[in-house]
């Protein structure tokens, strides 16, 4: 874990672990078990792939996820909360709450945008009249050169 430069607050430290928004949205979606990279980066949109990798690895130096070189070819990697990133779970709690409270979105917007819930929300287990999560559109064309 780095040391962090401030004020000697508390509140100032966590802040600088916490780092930006997506540090919290990739807590969330660690938050029921390992993912790949690319799951994460499909999980994330529209955050690129450059600022996801870069996070990551901030993430990992914090030591609030691990990082799983599992091996194959081609490399497969597994990220996975540590036990300082669980840590973060009662306030990634506490956003959803506010979130909520404060009307920004909610639950249930997720679900008919995106045909789920997220992994840490309460309500994952799907309703029987909710459609089915839909997969991201994939390109199958070829090119002929």
């Amino acid at each position: 874990m780095r040391r962090r430069e401030g004020d000697g607050c508390p509140v100032w430290g966590a802040l600088q672990v916490v780092g930006d928004k997506w540090t919290m949205l990739i807590v969330r979606d660690l938050a029921r078990g390992a993912r790949r990279t690319t799951d994460i980066l499909t999980r994330l949109h529209p955050i690129s792939s450059r600022t996801l990798a870069d996070r990551l690895r901030d993430m990992v130096r914090d030591s609030l996820i691990e990082r799983r070189d599992l091996g194959g070819s081609p490399p497969h990697v597994e990220y996975v909360l540590t036990e300082r990133g669980r840590r973060l779970m009662p306030l990634l709690e506490a956003l959803r709450a506010t979130g909520e409270a404060l009307d920004c979105n909610a639950c249930d917007d997720r679900l008919a945008r995106q045909g789920s819930y997220c992994d840490f929300c309460p309500r994952r287990e799907r309703p029987a009249h909710a459609p089915p999560p839909r997969r991201a559109a994939t390109d199958d064309s070829i090119v002929l050169l």
